[in-house]
């Protein structure tokens, strides 16, 4: 990962607390702690009930019998609560707390849960219908994190952001670059099939992302406008 975001200069204007925001990361914990505690045979019996399996989704696969889980549509749901490990984790909630608030303040909070689930269903199903008969399961909340990304890249592309560079570089940076290089990477790696992609689902990071964007021009407050320019502290 190139650039690690850490912060953006891009204070909230029509909300005092992003708790939902704060919810989302708190939910995502969670559930991930509380996963730890299973035994190797209920972690694997709890992922395969609650992650997308795109078979399940459009062939019409059956989980083995009396394993408990949702139905299929659910799973593109609870599949964004899921994660495989500490580090696919962090780096989710990391970009979620430092992008998140900005647009549950354009959206509001109702309109931001609802812009949250929906972008991961959108990544899920664009996902899936590239690989209907695929019985891996995919879990994360990139899909919906990658939306987030894409609204804030179409509301705030100038605001500067304080990243780190090559894990240890710090650098302040307009969102568009940095945005637009996670968004292209995914791109790439997309059309190349790229090794990389094997372990990461880039179709659920595009349709998030793309989602996003149209998105957030319908739920988005109207006094909220597109390519805003926040205030510029570093100068």
């Amino acid at each position: 990962m190139p650039l690690i975001p850490l912060h953006d200069a891009n204070p909230r204007v029509y909300i005092r607390a992003h708790y939902v925001t704060i919810a989302l990361v708190a939910v995502n914990m969670l559930v991930f702690v509380s996963m730890l505690g299973l035994s190797e045979d209920a972690l694997f019996d709890a992922v395969i009930g609650y992650a997308l399996i795109p078979a399940r989704l459009f062939e019409g696969i059956e989980l083995p019998e009396g394993l408990a889980g949702v139905s299929p549509l659910m799973s593109l749901v609870t599949y964004q609560f899921l994660h495989g490990d500490w580090t696919h984790l962090l780096f989710n909630m990391l970009f979620l707390w430092v992008f998140g608030d900005n647009i549950e303040d354009a959206l509001g909070h109702r309109n931001f849960l609802l812009f949250f689930v929906l972008c991961g269903v959108a990544g899920g199903l664009l996902h899936g219908v590239l690989d209907p008969g695929s019985v891996t399961p995919t879990i994360g909340a990139s899909g919906s994190i990658s939306g987030v990304l894409g609204a804030y890249l179409l509301l705030y592309p100038r605001a500067r952001l304080l990243v780190l560079a090559f894990i240890f570089i710090p650098l302040r940076l307009p969102a568009l670059l940095v945005i637009g290089t996670f968004f292209a990477q995914d791109l790439i790696w997309a059309a190349t099939n790229a090794p990389a992609a094997l372990e990461v689902a880039v179709w659920a990071h595009i349709g998030g992302f793309l989602t996003g964007m149209g998105l957030v021009t319908l739920l988005k407050n109207p006094r909220v406008m597109l390519w805003h320019r926040p205030p510029r502290p570093w100068g």
